[in-house]
């Protein structure tokens, strides 16, 4: 899946948090709640880690060039409040649409304005173009991140644990790394600078070699550009999990972000996020942006119209309830 915002490939569950690094020179705290388990003899080997690493990491590259896309919902929370939004992937773009804040439905005001924003990007093909640009560096700045995990760490076995609900497939075992900085690895660019502070756990299907979580802190701070491009503070956070949504696509499921630093010396940086996607729907490879948005508006009419009958039938209940 890509993330809100990121769209055309290449397609990575990493995509929304490698836009919040590449805005705010990102990272991320850590650990596993499970304790560690004994190792099957060829886990014990890092050598073998490291190879399993390098095979998931080879898969999930691949993986981004899927072309398979969805509608989704995010429900996003900060602590100014909340903000949910229905997603549609696109072959032009990510089409998004924000249907309430604080859990309670847009105004019909806020709605107007939220559909004159699509119809802007619509009737503007430069606007959309830029749009698609921007997603599709970011994917490729993706990449380049992932491409890096296999050398800018050093991974040891740490258990296993099964999935369910959002993380994984259900039923599935899963295997738990844990990752340190690699003390011999030399990131070509700023970009990978970020690796070197962290340590965290990786959990892995083995079977279907997907990134079932990453859960990472940064435990020192790390600079950019010599101090110049700005610095993130020790302490935080990021965390991403990624499930199986049926036939064999692998969707976001959950993102918490959590750090603060400060970029071009002067300007603070803090970022404190959850945000969960769910109600994943497949939509036609060859979606346009136009059928996106028409999709959003079907779908946020449904919902205003079940909005509408569900007092109705609470009432109907109560009535029905009271004795005769």
């Amino acid at each position: 899946m890509q993330a809100p915002g990121m769209s055309g490939p290449p397609r990575m569950i990493f995509s929304r948090v490698i836009a919040a690094w590449l805005v705010a020179m990102a990272a991320g705290t850590t650990g596993s709640s499970l304790a560690a388990q004994p190792a099957p003899p060829s886990h014990q080997d890092p050598a073998f880690c490291l190879q399993l690493v390098r095979a998931v990491v080879a898969n999930e590259v691949a993986a981004a060039h899927d072309d398979s896309k969805h509608m989704f919902r995010s429900r996003k929370q900060t602590p100014q409040g909340s903000q949910t939004r229905l997603y549609v992937e696109t072959r032009e773009a990510m089409v998004g649409m924000t249907i309430s804040y604080n859990d309670r439905p847009l105004s019909s005001e806020q709605m107007e304005g939220e559909q004159n924003r699509l119809a802007g990007l619509l009737s503007n093909p430069q606007q959309l173009n830029h749009k698609h640009a921007q997603e599709q560096e970011t994917a490729d700045r993706t990449l380049r991140m992932v491409k890096a995990f296999p050398d800018a760490f050093l991974y040891d076995y740490d258990g296993e644990e099964t999935g369910a609900g959002d993380l994984g497939k259900n039923g599935t075992q899963l295997v738990r790394l844990k990752f340190q900085p690699n003390p011999s690895y030399q990131p070509p660019s700023h970009l990978e600078q970020v690796l070197v502070g962290m340590r965290g756990i990786l959990v892995i299907d083995t079977t279907a070699h997907r990134i079932a979580r990453i859960d990472a802190s940064l435990f020192r701070e790390v600079s950019f550009g010599w101090g110049i491009l700005g610095h993130l503070n020790s302490g935080g956070r990021f965390l991403v999990e990624q499930r199986d949504v049926g036939n064999g696509c692998w969707e976001l499921s959950r993102m918490t972000l959590a750090f603060t630093g400060r970029i071009l010396l002067f300007k603070s940086l803090s970022i404190n996020s959850n945000e969960t996607f769910s109600d994943f729907r497949s939509v036609p490879a060859d979606t346009t942006f136009a059928q996106g948005v028409e999709m959003l508006k079907v779908e946020e009419a449904k919902l205003a119209q079940n909005r509408s009958i569900e007092p109705i039938k609470t009432e109907t209940m109560k009535t029905e309830g009271q004795p005769h």
